[in-house]
């Protein structure tokens, strides 16, 4: 089975840059769009998701200029594909930071697949990683929704997760079969310029860089590097390229 992907820009965040690129443009004002990740089969089948965003965006001019696109609410975004939360069959996580997970509970029908170690934290998080809100799945905790992932799995033909904990323990890069080739939904919080940094980077030998915020700064930077030599498709997970794009793949 291939798929298209469809980007949903379901909010933003206006920070230091440095939050996505370790060690390298600390100082610079960024703002990020935040996406829910539409997976369509070419041939139907289950409406899949790949995290589900922010409950209440910004949807302003200044930040859809700032990311070069239109943000939608939850509901809106899915409505450009004639579906409504309670349609989505599937709802794949890279992690549970509160921004890729606040619309969970619309989605009553859905199945979650989440490494348990995103839900052991999100139970008990170490206080420097105040991002994870457990509030937000309590409604699909409680109502069975969530399948636990102890690794690399096949979710359906043509869609797998792969453990890539650069940004935090249990984070999921997602590999999708498309037309054009195998594209990766990285479970990172990083940009495009995190695989394909400028020669002042390069010059130094790195051939990535980690993102800002990480669990362990060597494993990060070795996962970035299999992911780019994996991928026929880079999809970070933060990229402001994509926001004005309908379709992936």
């Amino acid at each position: 089975m291939k798929y298209l992907i469809h980007p949903i820009v379901v909010g933003t965040k206006e920070f230091d840059k440095g939050m996505m690129t370790y060690q390298y443009d600390y100082g610079t004002p960024f703002t990020i769009p935040i996406y829910t990740w539409y997976l369509e089969g070419e041939d139907g089948g289950a409406n899949i998701l790949v995290d589900t965003g922010e409950l209440h965006p910004i949807q302003s001019e200044s930040r859809a200029a700032a990311i070069g696109g239109p943000i939608y609410t939850f509901e809106e975004g899915l409505k450009r594909f004639d579906l409504r939360p309670e349609d989505i069959d599937i709802v794949i996580h890279t992690h549970l930071h509160n921004d890729h997970c606040e619309n969970d509970y619309k989605c009553s029908k859905a199945s979650f697949y989440i490494h348990e170690k995103e839900l052991e934290t999100i139970a008990n998080p170490h206080p420097l990683d105040f991002r994870y809100l457990e509030d937000f799945i309590f409604e699909i905790r409680d109502g069975g929704q969530i399948i636990p992932l102890k690794g690399d799995q096949e979710i359906v033909p043509g869609i797998k997760v792969i453990h890539t904990p650069a940004h935090t323990s249990g984070g999921m890069s997602v590999v999708v079969d498309t037309p054009s080739g195998k594209a990766v939904i990285t479970g990172f919080c990083c940009l495009l310029e995190n695989f394909f940094p400028p020669k002042e980077i390069t010059a130094m030998e790195m051939e990535v860089i980690p993102p800002g915020t990480h669990v362990n700064t060597y494993e990060a930077y070795d996962i970035l590097c299999r992911v780019k030599e994996e991928a026929d498709i880079i999809i970070p997970l933060h990229e402001p390229k994509f926001a004005a794009r309908k379709t992936i793949g």
